[in-house]
């Protein structure tokens, strides 16, 4: 157990108040009893609710001495001795001190959850904004790409199994790279995944050039893929999860040809 973070917590200053339930009163009294830097942390704080007790309570007490000495045995008088009134100051003391330590409590408890939250919501602003930058370096280097004019542009149409798919590929053979815009496509069922194809057609050889098994997550659909192949082809099919060894043609789902 960190004994700080226990400290920190606030869980001390709810025993000291009383405010824990029993099962709770139970496991901390024996916490506290193993350990003395946790009793001395008690220590304190009951001391510190004290003091502040002490501030507001006030020393003037009652005294029947100023009655007794008025009563003179020779002259009888009727004295009128009023009751001594409660001292409700002193309990009112007491009340203030639980109630002002009871809300340096809270108050405690309450900054650290409100610091707790900060630091959380700093953080996940902090990645936001990462996450942005990142992207729009990404997108502007997209931009720079598909305005190459060295860039080839292969639009690939629906096919039987879906005639209303679509994808594009831009084809950098420069860098032996393909950025494939898949957004055309369905999301693909559970258990199935799109395979990507390089083609040559005389005689027909596809060779894959992987699955885009991060297609669901990815929100632009734009995948970066190397290609070091004479594509003349590319096609897409839908396979079982992990791919496989030759396109299931019945899948196929876009294709479309290299001009020449």
């Amino acid at each position: 157990m960190n004994i700080k973070d226990y400290i920190a917590s606030g869980i001390l200053e709810l025993y000291v108040a009383g405010s824990l339930s029993e099962k709770e009163n139970e496991e901390v009294y024996n916490t506290i009893q193993e350990n003395p830097e946790l009793l001395a942390e008690v220590e304190s704080i009951e001391k510190a609710i004290v003091q502040l007790t002490a501030a507001t309570k006030k020393d003037a007490s009652y005294s029947f001495s100023s009655i007794k000495n008025q009563l003179k045995v020779n002259e009888p008088k009727v004295i009128s001795i009023t009751k001594p009134k409660t001292n409700w100051s002193q309990y009112i003391g007491w009340v203030a001190a639980i109630i002002l330590g009871s809300t340096l409590i809270l108050s405690v408890l309450q900054n650290n959850k409100l610091k707790e939250q900060i630091a959380t919501e700093k953080q996940q602003l902090e990645s936001k904004i990462d996450s942005a930058s990142t992207n729009l370096a990404a997108a502007e280097k997209l931009i720079e790409i598909f305005r190459d004019k060295d860039i080839i542009t292969i639009p690939l149409a629906g096919q039987k199994v879906s005639p209303t798919s679509y994808a594009k590929v831009y084809w950098d053979k420069k860098t032996n790279s393909i950025y494939l815009d898949a957004k055309g496509l369905p999301e693909p069922p559970k258990g199935k995944v799109y395979q990507v194809w390089s083609l040559k057609l005389s005689p027909l050889t596809p060779t894959s050039l992987g699955t885009l098994d991060t297609f669901t997550a990815d929100t632009n659909k734009i995948f970066t893929i190397e290609n070091a192949n004479q594509s003349e082809a590319f096609g897409i099919t839908l396979e079982p999860a992990g791919g496989s060894a030759s396109p299931t043609l019945e899948q196929l789902y876009t294709l479309g040809a290299v001009s020449s």
